[in-house]
């Protein structure tokens, strides 16, 4: 490849990036905006939280059979149409006049959500030479961090300066731009990897790897989000936090995820699991720092800088387990893992609501606190040793072989 080719390929990269910024920033959103919102449209804060939860459900269930149907569809023209229909979805949301509507665009913009996290990584990875294929998916994850940094506290603060509806329309402007950016930029990349829908779910029955990831992300995203999504209320109510604070915060909270993130990508390359494992105990550590002495502005400060590193930490080393585990079928695997992971999410969020509103906001981080530490023991357990394979089997393809 020519450093011309080289430079374009990069620039690929960094609009698949910015997809991903888009994408994320209008997931969470409604996690810096769950108390305005709830204020303007008369609903109570559990019920906001609806707003991450049908997201998450329709990225999660829908995946799997959207990116099996389109395994013939270029995947330049895929990211596109998942872009318009982000764009749209956050012009209605900016000037929905009621919460049905709300909560009915976010259902159908979380299908698109869902496929770009099955596919975008992929379509990095394929840019660029492949020595050069697990820098692409760091610098694609990093995506995440600069959504945490950047995105998710600029959201709210223009919320705190203008109002929570031009935040949606701002962010439906920036989709535009990102989706002229992927048009411009991104070559033609027919589908690769992507299987039928009924061997998709076949994947995890027939490798073990595959499934033991899979169960481990369950439990972390549904304590991490189920706590991070009322992390505004928790840090108004017991650190008497302004917004001007909550913005700050979030974004020292998005720095410690780049840094983690940037710790990870030595990691990967090493022992993801281990990274996993050691990020995971930083988040159990990050929670009960804010819980037991979180109710100080300092205290408050440095558990959500642990939290962010520790997060940026697992999440890029649960996608190379994803690939270590199913490299042969990386989109397919990615697929199930956007399932588990948004599905993930919108329960967290949703068995979070029902914790605040029931049992107030600090029984949500002890919610967070008891699903990480089980994602970390389930992390930690020693994986089974396969058997010696007979002369009947030896032939046959282990629980743990690539699906093709």
């Amino acid at each position: 490849m020519t450093n011309h080719g080289l430079l374009r390929a990069w620039l690929g990269v960094s609009a698949i990036t910015a997809s991903l910024f888009v994408f994320l920033t209008t997931e969470l959103m409604p996690v810096g905006l769950l108390t305005p919102i709830s204020s303007s449209l008369d609903i109570s804060v559990g019920v906001a939280g609806l707003m991450v939860t049908l997201y998450g459900v329709s990225a999660g269930l829908g995946v799997p059979f959207i990116v099996a149907w389109t395994r013939r569809v270029d995947r330049r023209v895929l990211l596109s149409a998942l872009l318009a229909v982000l764009t749209l979805g956050n012009l209605v949301t900016a000037v929905a006049l009621n919460y049905p509507l709300v909560l009915t665009t976010r259902l159908v913009m979380g299908f698109a959500s869902g496929v770009f996290w099955a596919i975008g990584v992929s379509m990095a990875m394929r840019l660029v030479p492949e020595r050069h294929a697990s820098r692409a998916a760091a610098v694609v994850m990093s995506g995440i961090s600069i959504a945490a940094v950047v995105g998710i506290p600029l959201g709210t603060a223009v919320e705190d300066l203008t109002g929570w509806r031009t935040t949606f329309l701002i962010w439906s402007a920036l989709s535009l731009l990102v989706f002229l950016a992927v048009a411009a930029l991104v070559p033609s990349l027919p589908s690769a990897n992507a299987v039928p829908v009924r061997d998709v779910f076949g994947l995890p029955l027939r490798n073990a790897p595959l499934r033991t990831v899979l169960i481990t992300v369950v439990l972390f995203v549904l304590g991490h989000f189920g706590a991070y999504t009322f992390v505004r209320p928790y840090l108004e109510d017991h650190a008497s936090a302004s917004s001007g604070f909550v913005t700050a915060v979030l974004m020292l909270y998005g720095l410690g995820g780049a840094a983690g993130n940037f710790a990870a990508g030595y990691a990967v390359s090493r022992n993801p699991r281990a990274g996993f494992a050691i990020g995971c105990a930083g988040l159990v550590a990050s929670l009960l720092l804010l819980i037991t002495i979180g109710d100080g502005r300092a205290s408050a400060v440095v558990a959500l800088v642990l939290w962010g590193i520790s997060f940026g930490v697992v999440q890029l080393c649960q996608v190379n387990l994803t690939q270590a585990a199913a490299p042969d079928t990386f989109e397919a695997a990615m697929s199930l893992n956007t399932m588990a992971y948004n599905t993930s999410i919108a329960l967290g969020a949703l068995f979070g609501g029902l914790f605040a509103d029931h049992a107030g906001v600090p029984s949500v981080v002890w919610f967070g606190v008891a699903l990480t530490t089980a994602s970390l023991l389930f992390t930690l357990t020693p994986a089974r040793k396969p058997t010696r394979p007979t002369s009947d089997d030896a032939m046959a393809p282990g629980p743990g072989a690539a699906v093709r």
